[in-house]
């Protein structure tokens, strides 16, 4: 079911196509690839990057995986029941969020706001009396979350008490590291109106809610079938933790290509340069401003351990694939994303990444259905 995502690879995807999508928007001439690395955030770039070394059946391109792992008998392999365990309150979890989706919202402007809401709210911020850029909603609104939300200081914390249509300072002081060196340390001022409280309504799920909105997409006609199919969903998923927590720790990879951890690096920078894109700035800048790393040279130093863990992951994954004779078809890609996305059409995902990536994912995916359908529940 595609509110309750099965545990592989699709993240990845989803993630990085919104910083693609991002960077690729950020400005609208100049040059975007700054950086010294020279990755680049044009579609064309990004799905080299993510394409590269990858054949058309998503494999990696004159890599027989089985030469490197040591493979395990997949077909006898046991999960013990503690692994299995799905309580009542995951499965109200699961549905809990699945509601949300349906969720419906209200303004409410006849009450003070509390701890814990959801306020919509416009400020003009200023030091020492002049407006700085990036201090003020510009009269759009916007959403925050009093104790969730992340703001400086205690500014979410000073709109308790206050109702819609009430204007007011809040007072802040910016974190001397805040990154910005005209508001390092500085005391600020931001005139603040509270528009309105946000209040959620989540539907009560029964057997009406699920023939109206539920049985089309998933097949369910009452409450039961619904929460039986979360459960299952949910059994399953904790049987592929199981099966991927074997994989990192206990497979016996016996050495990685460079090729491959090479593009596990270049992935990573491609990531972080369509972050730099869509922020305006170069690479480095954007590294030393915002994610801490004093330069490229850093990241890539700090992330090599992990860059060869993924790096062995996918190898695992292509030496059961070779080993079981399973492969990817463009049907299994739609299937993939139709399970995960509720369409078919991934021709948005092929842009940016090239069809090799999502072909690669897909092949993951197919691989642990595999592994989780063949192993054996104690």
């Amino acid at each position: 079911m595609r509110t309750l995502k099965s545990l592989f690879c699709l993240f990845i995807i989803l993630s990085a196509l919104s910083f693609s999508l991002a960077g690729c928007g950020g400005k609208s001439d100049g040059d975007s690839s700054s950086a010294t690395n020279g990755a680049s955030s044009s579609p064309a770039a990004i799905a080299s990057a993510y394409s590269d070394g990858i054949d058309e059946n998503g494999f990696w391109d004159g890599v027989t995986a089985r030469d490197y792992v040591e493979l395990y008998d997949y077909d006898a392999f046991v999960v013990p029941s503690s692994a299995q365990t799905v309580s009542d309150a995951d499965v109200q979890s699961s549905i809990d969020a699945l509601l949300d989706g349906y969720s419906t919202s209200e303004q409410i402007k006849d009450r003070a706001v509390a701890d814990g809401d959801t306020v919509n709210i416009d400020y003009v911020g200023s030091v020492g009396g002049v407006e700085f850029d990036g201090g003020s909603t510009g009269g759009m609104g916007t959403d925050v979350t009093i104790g969730v939300t992340s703001y400086i200081d205690d500014f979410l914390e000073q709109l308790i008490g206050h109702k819609a249509g009430d204007t007011f300072d809040v007072n802040v002081t910016f974190p001397a590291d805040y990154g910005q060196e005209n508001l390092n340390g500085k005391d600020a001022v931001f005139v603040t109106t509270v528009n309105y409280i946000v209040e959620t309504k989540r539907p009560e799920l029964t057997d009406a809610f699920v023939k109206e909105n539920l049985t089309a997409d998933y097949g369910w006609e009452t409450v039961a079938e619904t929460k039986d199919a979360v459960r299952a969903d949910l059994h399953k998923a904790a049987i592929q933790a199981y099966i991927q927590r074997y994989l990192n720790n206990d497979v016996n990879v016996k050495s990685v290509p460079d090729s491959l951890v090479e593009y596990q690096k270049n992935v990573m920078v491609q990531y972080y340069q369509n972050y730099a894109d869509s922020y305006g700035v170069s690479l480095d800048e954007f590294l030393n401003t915002y994610v801490g790393f004093a330069s490229l040279d850093e990241l890539i130093s700090s992330n090599a351990e992990s860059n060869v863990a993924a790096a062995k992951t996918s190898l695992i994954f292509q030496a059961i694939a070779e080993d079981a004779g399973i492969k990817a078809t463009n049907s299994d890609v739609a299937e993939y994303f139709k399970k995960e996305t509720g369409s078919e059409d991934y021709s948005q995902y092929e842009q940016n990444f090239g069809l090799p990536y999502i072909k690669q994912a897909t092949l993951s995916w197919k691989v642990m259905d595999y592994l989780s359908e063949h192993c054996v529940l104690e």
